[in-house]
């Protein structure tokens, strides 16, 4: 009698465990932490914010602007200059309208930080707020 196909197939198989079904479940609970995790956005270079008793905390999906010492200006790790702050928001608030966070170091002048400031809202920023560190 001649076997079957099945067990023509089943005997061509090598001896294993099925990988499929874990791998699976490792691709969605990638998917799972991806989507769940809170990104946290920087703004590529590292200032030294002022002090502030009235500082408050605010929600992740902000727009973060960097001024360092030297009065360059920075948005995700990119140096714009005051130039490009106009462009950089009003491009950013194309999609939804979100708050714009001015992250001057406190060696900056007063000057950046203004020009900085007026390119924002003339970009639309309705909210614009300077990072401060609580005392």
């Amino acid at each position: 009698m001649r076997p079957s196909l099945q067990e023509r197939l089943d005997s061509d198989r090598p001896p294993g465990i099925d990988l499929a079904p874990m791998l699976d479940t490792v691709f969605n609970l990638l998917i799972f932490f991806v989507i769940a995790s809170a990104f946290i956005q920087e703004s590529g270079v590292e200032v030294e914010k002022p002090q502030a008793v009235t500082a408050a905390r605010l929600e992740n999906d902000f727009i973060l602007i960097a001024i360092t010492p030297t009065g360059d200006v920075w948005y995700d790790r990119n140096n714009i200059g005051i130039a490009g702050v106009r462009s950089t928001v009003a491009a950013l608030l194309l999609s939804e309208e979100r708050p714009v966070v001015i992250q001057a170091d406190r060696r900056a002048t007063t000057d950046v930080l203004v020009r900085v400031m007026d390119e924002a809202k003339l970009a639309g920023a309705k909210s614009l707020n300077i990072a401060t560190t609580a005392q």
